[in-house]
């Protein structure tokens, strides 16, 4: 049998070069529950991830850039997958409906990309963490981290970020109690807290500098998408 993935020569269940299966089950009810639970399984799954992060972000993340890469989620699943489970909460309840206010601005470009944004919390993650990311790099140039290892360190801690807004998020939706304040203080400090630890837990210096490395890549990002939406503007109108 010829590998229908690879085209290496098969003599066994599954292909010596590549491990795909010789003969693939048919799709049924029996897959699609042990997807599931392939996802959710807490020894290298979701569950696992999560607890993970919460408990020890830095030496979990370091092990999965220098050592073992299947023990946790993939980290830009994970960070599509997070960010998916609060816009599914935030949209259900209209939670930032009460919070964000355009009015008088839902025709300029940087209000609609905004709204693009808010729509697409997984990709403006990764845009918002490539901008972190290079104040990272800067800020903690002696650990030699490249840019890549950084940005899937933030996907993970970023992850967890969203999670923290959908639990509060789920919890105003029940309660109407205005809590997505207190969410984004304590993603803060979890940001703050993990990416300190995941360079060096004991140095005090590095939290601070962790929380100045969200607040610039935060801020350029937005001058970024301010000045390409006023750009836009300009052009357009004449």
């Amino acid at each position: 049998m010829i590998c229908k993935n690879c085209n290496s020569e098969i003599n066994l269940n599954f292909c010596p070069d590549c491990g795909q299966p010789s003969k693939l089950k048919r799709i049924d009810g029996h897959y699609i529950m042990h997807e599931i639970e392939h996802v959710l399984h807490f020894d290298r799954g979701i569950l696992f991830t999560i607890k993970e992060l919460f408990i020890n972000p830095g030496q979990n993340i370091r092990n999965y850039i220098f050592e073992n890469r299947s023990r946790l989620v993939k980290p830009v699943i994970f960070i599509i997958l997070t960010s998916i489970i609060y816009t599914l909460i935030s949209h259900f309840f209209h939670i930032e409906e009460e919070y964000l206010q355009y009015q008088g601005l839902d025709k300029s470009t940087f209000v609609k990309i905004l709204g693009w944004m808010q729509a697409n919390y997984g990709y403006m993650n990764i845009m918002t963490g490539a901008f972190i990311a290079i104040w990272l790099k800067i800020f903690f140039k002696k650990y030699n981290y490249n840019f890549f290892e950084l940005l899937i360190m933030l996907c993970f801690v970023l992850g967890i970020s969203m999670l923290i807004f959908a639990f509060f998020a789920l919890i105003e939706g029940i309660s109407h109690i205005k809590l997505l304040n207190i969410a984004g203080m304590i993603s803060v400090v979890y940001l703050t807290w993990a990416t300190g630890n995941f360079f060096e837990e004991k140095k005090a210096a590095n939290y601070a500098k962790a929380l100045i490395c969200y607040l610039l890549g935060i801020i350029t990002f937005y001058i970024l998408i301010f000045s390409i939406g006023i750009t836009i503007d300009l052009i357009t109108k004449h």
